[in-house]
């Protein structure tokens, strides 16, 4: 079954979605871009809250690819407790480097999670090469949240594409970037192991507070229930 990602921003957050329905708690700060970071005391005042209940996972913020301070923001977050990073690749940097000194983080408890972009030309051919720097999986997101859902910019073609090459290298795959509700039955039909969302549990944007009844809302189209 595909899984509910919502991705939060603080306590009072972690505590609606945990309560109505999330399978994986994301900690980003949506004022700050897609990936956004939250501070690290709050990260871990998230960890403690959550305490084992659900996933956790964690954006470093918008790091273009430069091996040392990408690595030590993931190290960061794995030390603050959480089961996922997610490290978005912008088309600026040093992607090789940067997976060469992430391969040193990845083991069986720390999984890896490449980020693409599908408003900036993203490459499949990213994949195996995160496969073999020891990514446990991938994710398909938006990076400027203004120009449009997920499927506005890269055909459902595509998107299973993207799903079938991931599980064809042994990486579990997510979708995300400003999905809303109508979006989710077609998007579960392509088998992602899960979906993300921020704005569609929010009543004003993303950058407002997650409301507990969308999440509710969302929640049960993601598992098939009438509310």
């Amino acid at each position: 079954m595909t899984k509910f990602l919502a991705s939060v921003r603080d306590l009072n957050e972690v505590n609606i979605v945990l309560k109505n329905g999330a399978d994986i708690i994301d900690l980003k700060e949506p004022a700050n871009g897609a990936l956004g970071a939250v501070e690290l005391t709050v990260l871990k005042q998230a960890v403690d809250d959550v305490h084992g209940r659900r996933p956790v996972s964690a954006t470093i913020g918008n790091l273009s690819m430069a091996a040392y301070p990408v690595q030590k923001a993931v190290s960061e977050r794995f030390s603050a407790g959480v089961d996922y990073v997610k490290i978005g690749f912008f088309p600026e940097g040093d992607v090789q480097g940067t997976l060469a000194a992430l391969a040193r983080e990845a083991d069986a408890d720390h999984a890896l999670v490449g980020v693409l972009f599908a408003d900036l030309n993203p490459r499949l051919a990213l994949l195996p090469l995160l496969a073999d720097s020891g990514f446990r999986g991938v994710m398909l997101d938006t990076a400027r949240k203004n120009s449009g859902a997920l499927s506005r910019h890269v055909s459902r073609i595509f998107l299973s594409n993207f799903i079938n090459m991931a599980h064809a290298l042994g990486m579990f795959c997510g979708l995300a970037g400003s999905l809303r509700r109508y979006d989710i039955l077609s998007l579960l039909s392509l088998k992602p192991e899960y979906l993300g969302f921020r704005g569609a549990l929010c009543r004003e944007g993303r950058a407002s507070p997650i409301d507990e009844a969308l999440t509710r809302e969302v929640c049960a189209l993601m598992t098939h229930r009438a509310l």
